[in-house]
């Protein structure tokens, strides 16, 4: 036997599983590879509209508002760089050199 073939034998009997078994991630009754549509779920008969789950519009909503609150938020902000700090201290020394 190989290397590669022992080595496998030995992990598998270690951690109670069989090669020649069901899929370790896949029960009966889901699929094993996908149906070509998006998240397996294929459209709905024509003239009919798709039913929105439970969790989807309180996720739109709480996704639209923490857009809207952190754009506002982010743009409100004060400008407390070193830079900013600097170019009005050196206004003022210059305001203080012309009344002198």
């Amino acid at each position: 036997m190989s290397l590669n073939s022992v080595l496998r034998h030995r992990l598998f009997a270690r951690f109670g599983s069989s090669h020649a078994g069901p899929s370790r991630w896949a029960s009966p009754g889901h699929q094993e590879k996908p149906n070509g549509y998006p998240f397996n779920r294929p459209p709905p008969p024509p003239g009919q509209s798709r039913n929105w789950e439970d969790w989807e519009l309180p996720c739109y909503i709480t996704s639209f508002l923490t857009v809207v609150i952190l754009g506002v938020g982010l743009n409100a902000k004060p400008d407390m760089t070193i830079e900013t700090w600097a170019h009005q201290k050196a206004l003022e020394r210059l305001e203080m050199e012309k009344s002198e």
